[in-house]
């Protein structure tokens, strides 16, 4: 047996920020408890001290569970000083705001016929969502510089890009990596299309050799092999197969009963016209280009996926209440279903357990080099104990460049308008968005303006 595989580490302290979490937390919980090489204490953070007394409960529901293959202390902390003095990682996976702000997010745009099927990253929503975001993250990187500064630590926030650059400028030697599973999804389709078109089954994405390039929400795979196989061309086949008719492999990921599904058509039409294969869900990737695929929620439907309404998310936020509560009360038993995610994985990677390679945004150091130095990227990187070394992606081609480019100079600068309260530069990246090439400046500027306004609860009294 591999020596990496017997370690275990049993002494382990994790700040969890953002301890409240209904859905993030729960599946790392799970993950850390099926886990038997890890062990330690877990301290739950979060300005909604109740929902982190509940997570307590269920999380020592799980650690505790018959099953569990490790055992873990839950604590929760009142300050950020109590819960990242001494720990070893620490893991941000909060909401900003509330769904009332995102409710501004993505549908006040409606009014100038700008439709967004998230709007937590780009366009008119990603903007305003970064406007409240970034000063908490401000807040959290000065927490970690004084109380953890050699803690490595693991977002799952959004807008994923603009957090992490956020870490990185206020803390610039933080140990930070942002995680995010789009990635894998195109990457499971890519094991449905080996099945469907060449009979070959069983393959896991794990089985995949992938090139990963772009930014969060907007990645691209520019190579893609199985077992010595080129799957560039076997997508191409794939892509002009289900191009007009949208692939699904049945009715649970029919784009038709979820708001998160989608039958992949935005994809193969990306690959079609620029040949590389466009990484993560249509929803997201529809929001970084002009309204080709987004016009209105028509033009989605044909496209066959769905905006997401914050109506729909804030009956979703029910349901997880009362299940919350079911799960402290026992009423409902806690189950042991591995999330699917690869944080613990990483983690245990920068422990020594094994080393590992998966996409993760951090600074580009040259991993994509025609992109801008110290922007955030998501590429490739190889874990190992106490080090993260990107992959290199090779130069972004030509034609796929311009619609990253744009994007990555937008965010520097709404980084910058965020830090400096400045609402002239926030304005003119606000209306740099691709989404909004259609609007007024006139209208522009009272939808930025009445936004903002939206937001001024979570912003510095600069702005106003």
């Amino acid at each position: 047996m591999n020596d990496a595989k017997q370690k275990r580490i049993d002494d382990l302290t994790i700040a969890y920020i953002g301890g409240g979490s209904r859905g993030w937390a729960w599946g790392f919980m799970t993950d850390i408890a099926m886990d038997e090489q890890l062990c330690g204490e877990v301290r739950l953070y979060d300005i909604d001290v109740p929902a982190a007394e509940r997570n307590k409960v269920i999380g020592e529901r799980i650690s505790a569970h018959p099953d569990a293959k490790s055992r873990w202390q839950y604590t929760v902390a009142r300050s950020l000083q109590e819960a990242l003095t001494g720990a070893d990682f620490v893991v941000i996976s909060i909401l900003p705001g509330t769904f009332d702000e995102m409710e501004s997010d993505v549908h006040l745009p409606e009014r100038v016929g700008v439709y967004q099927s998230v709007g937590d990253t780009v366009g008119a929503g990603g903007f305003m969502r970064a406007m409240r975001t970034l000063p908490m993250f401000v807040e959290f990187a000065q927490a970690i510089r004084q109380y953890a500064p050699d803690a490595w630590v693991i977002n799952y926030t959004n807008p994923m890009t603009l957090c992490m650059r956020t870490l990185y400028e206020v803390y610039p030697g933080i140990h930070a990596f942002g995680c995010c599973h789009e990635v894998f999804g195109t990457q499971k389709l890519l094991c449905a299309m080996l099945k469907d078109l060449r009979g070959i089954e069983g393959v896991q994405r794990q089985d995949l050799y992938t090139t990963v390039t772009g930014i969060n929400h907007f990645t691209w795979l520019t190579s893609a092999s199985y077992q010595g196989m080129d799957l560039m061309p076997l997508y191409r086949e794939f892509a002009e197969k289900y191009w007009e008719s949208g692939f699904s492999q049945g009715k649970d990921d029919n784009w038709m009963n979820s708001h998160f599904n989608c039958a992949h058509r935005v994809k193969f039409d990306l690959f079609l016209r620029y040949g590389a294969i466009a990484a993560a869900g249509d929803r997201h990737l529809a929001e970084f280009l002009p309204p080709w695929y987004l016009k209105d929620e028509e033009t989605a439907h044909r496209w066959k996926f769905t905006l997401t309404p914050v109506s729909w998310r804030k009956e979703d936020l029910k349901d997880r209440l009362a299940r919350s509560e079911r799960l402290v009360s026992g009423a409902e038993e806690v189950a042991l279903k591995p999330s699917g995610e690869e944080g613990h994985l990483l983690l245990k990677a920068l422990l020594g357990l094994g080393d590992l390679v998966s996409n993760v945004n951090i600074p580009n150091a040259g991993q994509i080099p025609n992109l801008p130095l110290g922007a955030v990227v998501e590429t490739n990187a190889l874990f190992g104990y106490h080090r993260i070394q990107p992959v290199s992606a090779g130069p972004m081609p030509a034609n796929i460049l311009p619609l990253v480019a744009r994007h990555v100079y937008n965010q520097e600068n709404t980084l910058q308008a965020a830090l400096r309260c400045d609402r002239q530069l926030g304005f003119t990246t606000f209306m740099n968005d691709p989404q909004l090439g259609g609007v007024s400046l006139e209208d522009g500027q009272k939808l930025f303006d009445d936004m903002l306004e939206a937001q001024r609860k979570y912003l510095p009294k600069a702005w106003f």
